[in-house]
């Protein structure tokens, strides 16, 4: 499994019991702490492996550092939350790379393991499954406010603590349900990622815009016109998937392109048990989760917002 489909990582078999999950992910800095950069950067390169429904093993740094413009010590910072949250995860760090870069860049290339008969892609939903989405929504306009100092420390202190948070929790409790498809939410929104899930496919989306969870003051600052340019790029990119009844609110459809950084997993789930795979989320403390829609046999292809 690789290039022939968007899926979050790649799968290499190595033998009937056996396959590699690989992935990389890199980005420049969201928040201001060096420390917390890098442990949002390590949960987000995680992130990939979880929603294959695989254990990550190893992993390795990747770095670009402006060295004539910044102390070491910020470098260090980074490093040192990424490898606490690696720790977090139970995965050893064995290598990596860096250069010299006009711009400070930090991420991570990451090897998990998994039974091939166990992967999780994104396009093999069923119909009547349904949509568990495991983490709030809101992180690119939460981040806009914050650039444009109007996040409260209370705001600042959530969102950052929600994206250092792993997705491993809910990959360890969704393996012990009929889960027959999983991506995370990243950088193309809730919306852009639920269009890979049915690209081409002959199900379709219906999704409940109250169901879906928001992050504190997100409606707020969006009805301040506060969205990253990612959100309008991605509305352009997937809008065509989309279909959006009256009554949607136009700030929430809006929300729903909104690019996220290490976001929740989106869970497709047998019917029979979205409930109680809820349920357990919830008794792990991954409060943020809930029943969002569900997959139909009506509008193949394309996400109903309702």
């Amino acid at each position: 499994m690789g290039l022939e489909k968007a899926d979050d990582a790649g799968v290499y078999k190595i033998s009937q019991d056996l396959a590699l999950i690989q992935t990389v992910d890199f980005f420049t800095p969201i928040v201001d702490d060096p420390y917390w950069f890098g442990k949002i950067a390590a949960a987000n390169a995680l992130s990939d492996i979880y929603a294959m429904g695989g254990i990550p093993k190893t992993a390795m740094n990747l770095v670009g550092f402006p060295a004539k413009d910044m102390d070491i010590s910020i470098l260090r910072q980074i490093i040192l939350g990424g490898l606490d949250t690696l720790k977090e995860a139970s995965v050893i760090l064995v290598g990596g790379h860096s250069v010299e870069d006009k711009e400070l860049k930090y991420g991570l290339s990451i090897t998990g393991l998994i039974h091939p008969d166990r992967v999780l892609t994104k396009q093999s939903v069923l119909p009547s499954d349904m949509l568990i989405l495991t983490k709030p929504i809101g992180t690119g306009v939460i981040n806009t406010a914050i650039k444009a100092g109007l996040a409260s420390e209370e705001v600042i202190k959530t969102v950052t603590s929600l994206m250092a948070s792993l997705n491993k929790k809910a990959s360890e409790i969704m393996s012990h349900y009929p889960v027959h498809a999983c991506t995370d939410i990243t950088g193309f929104g809730l919306l852009g990622h639920m269009a890979e899930m049915i690209n081409g496919s002959p199900s379709g989306l219906h999704v409940i815009s109250k169901n879906i969870p928001f992050i504190n003051n997100v409606m707020e600052y969006g009805s301040m016109g506060l969205f990253p340019a990612g959100a309008y790029k991605n509305r352009e990119f997937f809008e065509h998937f989309v279909i959006f009844e009256p009554h949607v609110d136009p700030i929430m459809q809006d929300l729903l392109f909104d690019p996220q950084t290490s976001g929740g997993l989106l869970i497709s789930v047998e019917k029979n048990a979205a409930e109680e795979l809820l349920a357990s989320l919830k008794e792990e403390n991954i409060m943020g989760a809930s029943i969002i829609g569900q997959v139909t046999e009506e509008h193949g292809g394309k996400i109903l917002v309702s």
